[in-house]
């Protein structure tokens, strides 16, 4: 096993805990491009091995949007930040078939703002919504012909989130006079990861991604103006499923078995209903 050293793949959830006491801190820039906006980044990622078998931790988030056919953000703001907890169910052995598995549960916070945007609304940050994300990870290894080992990960999660009320411009596309409220659909994820260890400090990763979301539907009222007089027209939509897939290729390069760098880039093809983007990433990956 200590023939590599890894930081993890771009994307993929470990299924390890940190042994109690210890300390896991991977902050992540990165630049999510679409066709009209540059979704600048951060998200750290803070564990902490409170028991045997057990992590907790969160994960903070800033943002900054600069938008090419409107005003940008306004300034660096908040977005939405996530507490988790984690409880490994098995470990791997070497020798054995039995990969290391895990059920982790995550609470999203609606930190970031999301309406009563005004005339900027590249300053939504968040979803306004608490979600609740239930994840099944698992990791494995294989020794190769040529004596590198290859680790995988397979995690699969499922989220459910509660509505919000919504008022005014927000990142849901309302305009200034609506009132109402938002329930985005159940969202599935599943993730196929592998690392390839060149040696013990060079790794090459991949993350091969599937997401599907359930209708969001939005109602309320609008405040429209036809004669001078403020009226309330009712609006509903429904945004319909969609689904996406993803790559993110990615190298990673390892000091010591404590701290690591990664490189790499997630992009996500248009799928049904849903925008490709661009996403280059660096992160750095510290275990205490």
């Amino acid at each position: 096993m200590s023939d590599a050293w890894w930081t993890g793949p771009m994307l993929a959830n470990s299924a390890e805990t940190l042994p109690p006491g210890h300390l896991l801190f991977e902050p992540y820039v990165y630049d999510v491009r679409t066709a009209h906006t540059d979704g600048f980044g951060s998200r750290a990622y803070m564990l902490y091995g409170l028991v045997n078998r057990f992590s907790v931790g969160m994960i903070p988030a800033i943002g900054y949007n600069k938008v090419s056919n409107g005003p940008n953000s306004s300034s660096v703001g908040v977005g939405d930040w996530t507490l988790q907890a984690q409880y490994r169910l098995t470990e791997f052995q070497q020798g054995r078939w039995i990969p290391t598995t895990a059920i982790l549960v995550q609470e999203t916070f609606p930190t970031g703002k999301y309406d009563q945007l005004g005339k900027r609304p590249g300053d939504g940050m968040g979803n306004g919504t608490y979600t609740t994300t239930v994840w099944l990870n698992s990791q494995m290894y294989f020794w190769l012909p040529n004596g590198r080992i290859l680790r995988t990960r397979f995690n699969v999660s499922e989220s459910f989130s509660r509505s919000a009320p919504v008022k005014g411009v927000s990142v849901y596309g309302t305009d200034e006079g609506f009132h109402g409220r938002v329930k985005p659909g159940n969202g599935f994820f599943a993730d196929l990861a592998f690392e390839y260890s060149l040696t013990q400090r060079w790794v090459l990763a991949m993350d091969l991604t599937y997401s599907h979301n359930n209708n969001t539907r939005l109602a309320g009222v609008d405040m429209v103006d036809p004669n001078n007089v403020p009226y309330p027209q009712p609006v509903s939509s429904n945004s319909g499923t969609s689904t996406a897939f993803g790559v993110a290729p990615a190298i990673e390069y390892n000091w010591s078995p404590a701290i690591g760098v990664l490189l790499g880039t997630r992009v996500i093809f248009g799928g049904h209903n849903s925008t490709g983007s661009v996403t280059p990433a660096l992160a750095i990956n510290y275990v205490y």
